[in-house]
């Protein structure tokens, strides 16, 4: 792979996801057994033939749920970043990541780690929340998987920046339930654009493949978006 660095950021993160990988790291306590609940209603939700008392009752107690969390505090601390393309923060972001994020129900979670040759592996198994076709994960989250597993290979540009184009070819239907794998790699650096390449395989199946441009971030950009989320503001650019 053309245009990797060992400098900075990007080898502290592709060492921090392979150790966590090694060490079969999983967070525990009590946030992680809610999002994996969490994760677990929305499933079940999808999936349910249960009767309108059992439903009644299973909303009761997530409402009451969502009352406990609500009226508590809300001042946990933001460090790093929550985007692969933008992982110079080390492991801060990872937990809570949309993707791979353990403690964010939204993500299916998914796994990564790092080749010696430094291209991106990414294995998830998509369940029903995410279905598109029948039984098929939909379109946009194969277009959401590539967009991270491409922001981490980019990332190895010593410059990463944030997404400028993303163009996505479906070869074949991605099945849900089964593990699917990711696999994405920096092909170039032309000035502040990163090229970058991947492909998505269900076993010995391609299933889609993908290019993205992204544009590397002045330093100054992020460090005021982050100070915006600092400060409770959403970011106006322009």
């Amino acid at each position: 792979m053309s245009g990797a660095t060992e400098a900075g950021g990007p080898s502290t993160m592709r060492d921090a996801l392979n150790q966590r990988v090694a060490d079969n790291h999983v967070p525990i306590g009590a946030r992680a057994d809610l999002a994996a609940a969490t994760r677990t209603v929305i499933d079940e939700l999808m999936r349910s033939t249960a009767d309108d008392t059992d439903l009644e009752q299973a909303s009761a107690l997530v409402m009451r749920a969502a009352t406990i969390l609500r009226e508590r505090a809300h001042d946990r601390t933001y460090e790093g970043v929550a985007e692969g393309s933008l992982a110079d923060h080390h492991t801060d972001f990872i937990d809570f990541s949309p993707f791979i994020g353990v403690l964010n129900p939204l993500a299916p979670p998914i796994t990564v780690r790092f080749s010696p040759d430094n291209d991106v592996i990414a294995t998830c198994t998509y369940g029903s929340p995410y279905e598109g076709p029948p039984g098929c994960l939909h379109g946009g989250f194969i277009a959401a998987g590539f967009d991270e597993v491409l922001g981490f290979a980019q990332a190895f540009s010593g410059h990463p920046g944030m997404t400028a184009n993303l163009s996505i070819t479906y070869r074949s239907p991605t099945p849900l339930y089964r593990e699917v794998t990711y696999v994405g790699r920096l092909d170039r650096i032309d000035g502040r654009k990163i090229y970058t390449s991947a492909t998505l395989s269900d076993g010995d199946r391609l299933c889609a493949e993908a290019t993205g441009l992204f544009i590397s971030m002045k330093p100054e950009v992020l460090g005021w978006l982050m100070s915006q989320r600092a400060q409770g503001s959403p970011p106006t650019l322009g």
